[in-house]
Parts: C-alpha cells; sequence; structure tokens
C-alpha cells in the first residue's frame, strides 16, 4: 500500500508539471509568424480616421450611385467608407456590380432599409410619385443606420465629384485610372471628399447644408427656370401650423442633397424624431406636397433646421444641373466646382440632359447589362 501511494504522489506530480509546462508555452511562446520581425497590428490606411459616405442605391438609379461612388474614391486619397442604402430587392444587383468591376477595391457595407418605419408618414401625392420612394428618406435615419461614427457625409445618388477639368486637350492629357477617359492635367481645382468631410459645423448644430442663396451663377440659373430659392417654394402659407412657425417665406431655403452630419448632435436633438413629426402633420394637414419645390423630403428638413445648420463650401453643391434640358452652366464655372448635383426631373443618365459629358466619365457600365444609359441614338 505504501509503494502504491508513493506511485500515485509521483504520478500526480508529473500531472501538474505537464500542466504546468503547457500553460508556461501558451503564455511565453511567441508564435512562429510573430518571431523575428517586427508586424504592424493595424495597417496605417487602417489608422486613418474613416471617412464614412451615405448613398442610396435605388431600382432604376443604380448607375447614378455607381457613378457617384467612381469619382469620390478616384479623387481621393482618403479612407472612405461607403455605405450603401438599399432596399432588400436591390442589394443583390448593386453588390454585384462593385464586386464585379473596377469598383472592387472600394470599402463598402451594405445596409438594408425597412421601409415600414415611414408607415403613416407620407402624404400620398401623384404628381411626382418618384419623390415618394422609401429611399427619399434615408437622410432623415442616419443615427439609426449608421452607429460607429461621430461625423457622416450623406450625399444623393445623382452627383459627381470632380476632380479636374474633363474638356479633352490635345496638348496634355492623362488617362483616368478608374474610367478610361482623358482627363485635362492641370485645369480646374480637385475635389477630395476629405474636404468636404472637414467641413466645420458650428457647437450646437447637427448638419451642414448649402444654402440656395450662396452663388450668383446658381442664382441666374434658379431665375432662367422658374425655380424657387426660398421657403415659399416649399412651404404653404395658406395653413396656419406654417404660419405659426414665424418662418418669412422670403427666407432662403437649403438644398439637403449634400449633408455633412455630426451624429451625436442629431440624436441628442432627436432630428429623426422631430423629422417624423412634420410628415405626419403633413399626412394630416397637407402642409407641404410634390407640387411645390422641393416635394416631401426637404420641407420637413427645411423646418427642423430652420436657423440650427452650418454652411458648405458653395462649390461643394453645385446644383440644378437637372432642373432644364436646356440651360446650362458656363464651362468655366464648372471646372470650378467640387461637386455638381443634377436635382431635379432631368437627370445625366437619362435623355434629354446637359452636362451629361461631365457625369459619364465617372460612369462604369453594368455588368449585368440590365442598367442602360438612354441616349438619342441607343
Amino acid at each position: 500500500m505504501a509503494l502504491l501511494k508513493k506511485i500515485n504522489q509521483i504520478l500526480l506530480l508529473l500531472l501538474v508539471l505537464t500542466v504546468c509546462a503547457i500553460l508556461y508555452n501558451k503564455v511565453h511562446q511567441m508564435p512562429s509568424a510573430l518571431k523575428n520581425e517586427t508586424v504592424d497590428l493595424e495597417s496605417p490606411e487602417e489608422m486613418e480616421e474613416e471617412i464614412p459616405v451615405v448613398i442610396c442605391a435605388a431600382a432604376g438609379r443604380m448607375g447614378a450611385t455607381v457613378a457617384a461612388i467612381s469619382s469620390i474614391y478616384s479623387n481621393t486619397e482618403a479612407n472612405v467608407l461607403f455605405y450603401i442604402v438599399g432596399l432588400k430587392t436591390t442589394i443583390p444587383h448593386i453588390r454585384k456590380w462593385i464586386e464585379n468591376s473596377k469598383l472592387k477595391e472600394i470599402k463598402f457595407k451594405v445596409v438594408e432599409f425597412n421601409p415600414m418605419v415611414l408607415k403613416g408618414k407620407i402624404r400620398q401625392d401623384a404628381s411626382r410619385p418618384e419623390l415618394l420612394q422609401p429611399l427619399n428618406f434615408v437622410r432623415f435615419y442616419l443615427p439609426l443606420l449608421i452607429q460607429k461614427h461621430e461625423k457622416v457625409i450623406y450625399l444623393d445618388d445623382d452627383i459627381i465629384v470632380q476632380g479636374r477639368s474633363w474638356v479633352v486637350c490635345e496638348a496634355s492629357r492623362e488617362r483616368s485610372s478608374v474610367t478610361g477617359t482623358f482627363q485635362l492635367a492641370g485645369a480646374g481645382n480637385p475635389g477630395d471628399i476629405q474636404e468636404l468631410y472637414d467641413t466645420k459645423l458650428a457647437p450646437g448644430h447637427a448638419a451642414a447644408f448649402s444654402d440656395d442663396c450662396d452663388l450668383p451663377s446658381t442664382h441666374e440659373m434658379v431665375r432662367s427656370v422658374g425655380m424657387q430659392n426660398t421657403y415659399m417654394g416649399f412651404l404653404d402659407y395658406r395653413k396656419q401650423a406654417i404660419r405659426d412657425l414665424g418662418i418669412s417665406p422670403s427666407t432662403c431655403s437649403f438644398n439637403p442633397g449634400v449633408i455633412v452630419a455630426n451624429m451625436t448632435e442629431w440624436k441628442h436633438q432627436r432630428i429623426t424624431k422631430q423629422l417624423e413629426k412634420w410628415m405626419q402633420r403633413n399626412v394630416e394637414e397637407n402642409l407641404y406636397s410634390s407640387t411645390l419645390g422641393g416635394g416631401v423630403a426637404t420641407s420637413p428638413m427645411l423646418i427642423v433646421f430652420h436657423g440650427k445648420y452650418s454652411a458648405i463650401n458653395p462649390m461643394w453643391h453645385i446644383r440644378h444641373l437637372g432642373w432644364s434640358p436646356d440651360t446650362r452652366y458656363s464651362e468655366h464655372f464648372l471646372q470650378e466646382a467640387k461637386l455638381l448635383h443634377w436635382n431635379g426631373r432631368y437627370k445625366p443618365w437619362d435623355y434629354p440632359s446637359v452636362h451629361t459629358d461631365l457625369w459619364e466619365n465617372w460612369f462604369i457600365p453594368d455588368p449585368s447589362g440590365k442598367f442602360k444609359l438612354t441616349r438619342p441614338d441607343s
């Protein structure tokens, strides 16, 4: 018995020593992949601040989304993360387009938007049904869709960011790495999304927009096609609820197609809840409609953000290119623009439209062949 007891003690000691040896190796032994070399656990690119850019991918307009992303990605050295927001039915198409095109190198996340959040909040209006599409209201719900960022850029899909002038010059031209088109070297001012992201927001402001009264050139465009650039063009001042706001109808409006937003302030001020309140009031009282200037997505933002927003550099939002198929900006003016916006009915992927050459430089054909440009010779 004494011998058996001694053997058991020796076996127990050996077992303890074995366990200790295993634990020592796990804690102290360096993995072979890390031996004799210095390893960066995070690449320089990952250490840069991410610039989140939110853009929608709507059915029938995905070519616009692709062109916008292409133009942004081609003209920046920044660490851009694209949040591409779509409906369940459209997400597979946009994902396949990106993964099977020259955009496969971009950093992106696809986010599904649930249109049920809009139930009971949109008044049906047959005059411009395209303005009632669910993705038009994604900008109202930014903090619910994008949760890990303090600052976010939202862009409509019908925009491009310009790197340089795109007038072809025989003397000096360079081939674009993304689209294969030709680029005039050294002309115009490059537009880097980093500059837009660096827009300063005043304390207490949840967002920055472009005023509709900010540039003389856009004033001329507004007058020439009969657009409105004041609150009178968006809200129905015959309604008591609008008059009770105390906002002068001649107050300059702003355009929410380009937004730089502070998510902390947005949540603190419960901006989404305020916007939903005015959407529901419009359902009940018809305070604005798509027969007016900006439809149903702009009007509640004009109310909620009145007097409480910062300004975006005007050259970062040259708009109204889609309001008339006949009225054009001067080439010199467009060369200086950083961002072009075809807001209005006449889109650059359709016909007729203006300045389509500037947009088409960034367009990447649909690998599936489903999306096609509408051109007079097609």
